[in-house]
């Protein structure tokens, strides 16, 4: 997509919060939308104009505020010591503890598995990958960069479906879910590491790490509707 992201402002979190009162009955709909621009002293023109695109610019603002949660709360914490796929196991926990009461979380997943609204869900999931992997540092700027936050985006989007059945005290079967996930991903890493180093398949990895070297990441300068860019032999 195309369109700029939303600046944050007072009238759009209060129109937020507004609306979270609502969509636990009506979900994200146009009552929800109404209700809250009335709760917030906003009319509905100045509602239209903090969220031209409707519910899906309120769901979108309420997944950001969750993504801006987390960095700050990523920021302050001393991960050092932490082993890297526990940094990682961290930030999806920390992201899972910025998101709403599961009651909101459910209508709000409800919303984005509409077809029409798909690609904006798939696209929040991706922003919240990328920037945990920038949280941790991450400088790859080839290929890596989209193998790391696609497979982070798997990872994300199959905690959310597991933590919003999860009924366990602190959420501890998700915490465990999550574990196993980055285990299974450490695995798979572990087992590309060894097909690197047999003779056999090496040729075939080398070729697969040509091809996906050229595939460089976005660096701001790109249509911003396209995922990163390609480097040409020119």
């Amino acid at each position: 997509m195309t369109e700029k992201l939303m600046a944050r402002t007072p009238d759009l979190d209060a129109l937020l919060d507004a609306a979270l009162r609502h969509v636990a009955f009506d979900g994200w709909s146009a009552a929800t939308m109404a209700a809250a621009a009335a709760d917030a002293g906003l009319s509905e023109t100045d509602a239209r104009e903090l969220a031209p695109r409707g519910a899906i610019d309120l769901v979108a603002a309420l997944h950001r505020r969750g993504d801006s949660e987390m960095k700050e709360r990523l920021a302050n914490a001393d991960l050092a010591s932490f082993r890297f796929r526990d940094r990682v196991a961290k930030a999806l926990k920390v992201r899972l503890d910025a998101m709403p009461d599961q009651q909101v979380a459910r209508r709000t997943a409800a919303f984005l598995s509409v077809p029409i609204h798909a690609p904006e869900g798939a696209k929040l999931v991706w922003g919240t990958s990328d920037m945990i992997w920038n949280a941790l540092g991450d400088t790859s700027r080839d290929g890596n960069w989209y193998t790391k936050r696609a497979t982070l985006s798997g990872v994300f989007g199959s905690t959310l479906l597991y933590w919003l059945g999860d009924e366990s005290p602190d959420h501890a079967a998700t915490n465990a879910f999550i574990d196993r996930r980055i285990d299974d991903v450490m695995q798979i890493e572990s087992l590309k590491g060894k097909l690197r180093q047999n003779p056999f398949t090496r040729p075939f990895m080398d070729a697969q790490a040509a091809l996906f070297g050229r595939f460089l990441a976005p660096n701001g300068q790109e249509d911003p509707g396209l995922p990163g860019r390609w480097e040409s032999d020119a």
